[in-house]
């Protein structure tokens, strides 16, 4: 079938490293709503890929099918070395386990305190880690990553939105993830807190050498962070390049991103 919109390869240059997620010809549909449109993705080993889509474009449906949350009309995910439609339950959260999360509202449990929300995906996938008697070290490990060693013992209630995306981020970390999947890490922060998560997200990456995918509408988030970016529109990968080739294009549907 014909694509209802072209698709613009701003950049041709081919990337050798090794490939952590595909994504081919993803559709989904929900009844005449026509959600992913045979959508591609290829993310690599260490890379910063940022996706750029206005809202109900198909990002989050995408990232729910990637970890195997919703099942797709037809296409093919690939994680790590694994078909997703391929798994059964044990093997499908093993592999979750490699997959770190940043939600967009940070999604801290208020009931339990900063040590006790990075514990719990440790109790979690304790078989990842193996027998730890005292999870105190990785905790702390992790805090000191984001700079909150000091909240440890903090109640969510006790702390500023930055800082719940930091302990968020945290969380994230806690099981050493290969690839982390961010979803508008800096929806509702004040300008001068974006610019610390997103140097924040620079350094974890320079760090642990993860593979990272970034959904978000900041258009100077993607400027900073991005090796690569899609511009998700009708349901594909509409236009593919880095920041500086796909803020210079003349497209109009690209030119409409770049606006403000």
């Amino acid at each position: 079938m014909e694509a209802k919109t072209k698709r613009i390869q701003a950049n041709d240059s081919i990337d050798e490293r090794e490939v952590v997620i595909a994504i081919k010809n993803l559709s989904k549909r929900f009844g005449d709503n026509v959600v992913l449109d045979g959508f591609n993705l290829t993310l690599h080993k260490g890379e910063n890929l940022v996706i750029m889509g206005k809202s109900g474009s198909g990002k989050s449906v995408m990232i729910k099918c990637l970890i195997g949350l919703m099942e797709p009309d037809s296409g093919y995910i690939e994680v790590l070395g694994k078909e997703i439609a391929t798994l059964d339950q044990k093997t499908l959260d093993e592999l979750r386990s490699e997959i770190g999360f940043l939600f967009q509202g940070s999604a801290l449990y208020d009931s339990m305190t900063v040590r006790e929300n990075l514990e719990f995906p440790m109790r979690r996938h304790k078989g990842k880690l193996g027998d730890i008697a005292d999870t105190t070290p990785l905790v702390l490990e992790a805090l000191e990553n984001v700079g909150l060693a000091h909240a440890i013992d903090l109640m969510p209630v006790e702390l500023s939105g930055g800082m719940k995306r930091r302990v968020a981020l945290a969380r994230t970390l806690i099981l050493k993830p290969k690839v982390i999947l961010y979803d508008e890490p800096t929806s509702g922060l004040d300008p001068i807190t974006s610019k610390e998560i997103i140097e924040l997200m620079r350094s974890i990456q320079k760090k642990y050498g993860t593979s990272s995918l970034i959904i978000t509408h900041d258009v100077d988030c993607a400027r900073v962070i991005s090796e690569r970016m899609i511009l998700l529109v009708d349901g594909l990968n509409y236009a593919e390049g880095t920041y500086a080739e796909l803020s210079a294009h003349k497209d109009p549907k690209v030119e409409a991103f770049f606006k403000k």
